[in-house]
């Protein structure tokens, strides 16, 4: 049992199985079968996934959101989701693979996405309907990459500009082209 209170399962759901619900519920699995997974009738879900997030609001510390980001990475190993996954297609699931183990296909999907913000698209559908993979999945590889990102970074701040720079590039001209060109193309000076 954990020192914190806070960290006390809910209705013996612990912050581990919350948020690798929570990270299968972006994955594209419903309500009632992560209930199901975690040996819960469907009300009582939906009281959890109401206190865990007002459990989190009351530490100030950070910790529980900390633990919540790192079980949310985890979540494919957590054993009460592992034999559960959502119905996707053979290219989603090959995607969802790529992006878990090919940091600069996540990389470019990152820019990818922010791009099509910029544009007025939603970003993360847009991830969705070209790459079959879902927010959930997205966040899945975020955590993962992070910290390997944050020490690439640091060890190569202008390499790792430069090749963020050619993604926004390579984004910026597939949504003009997409969207009949940009506002100032036909500008010279």
């Amino acid at each position: 049992m954990s020192e914190n209170p806070l960290l006390t399962p809910i209705h013996g759901i612990t912050l581990e199985d919350y948020s690798a619900a929570c990270a299968k519920l972006g994955s594209g699995l419903s309500e009632a079968d992560v209930a199901k997974a975690l040996g819960i009738e469907f009300p009582v879900w939906q009281e959890v996934s109401l206190l865990w997030p007002e459990r989190m609001k009351q530490d100030s510390t950070f910790h529980i959101v900390t633990l919540f980001g790192q079980y949310f990475g985890e979540a494919d190993k957590n054993p009460k989701f592992s034999n559960l996954k959502a119905e996707v297609s053979a290219q989603g699931t090959t995607n969802i693979e790529k992006i878990k183990t090919d940091k600069d296909f996540y990389q470019e999907l990152e820019v990818a996405r922010q791009v099509a913000y910029e544009y007025g698209l939603d970003g993360a559908q847009w991830i969705a309907d070209q790459y079959a993979i879902s927010i959930g999945d997205f966040q899945i590889a975020a955590s993962l990459w992070n910290g390997q990102i944050h020490q690439d970074i640091q060890a190569d701040y202008a390499g790792y500009n430069r090749r963020q720079d050619g993604y926004k590039k390579k984004y910026e001209q597939l949504f003009a082209a997409a969207q009949g060109g940009n506002l100032a193309d036909d500008i010279e000076f």
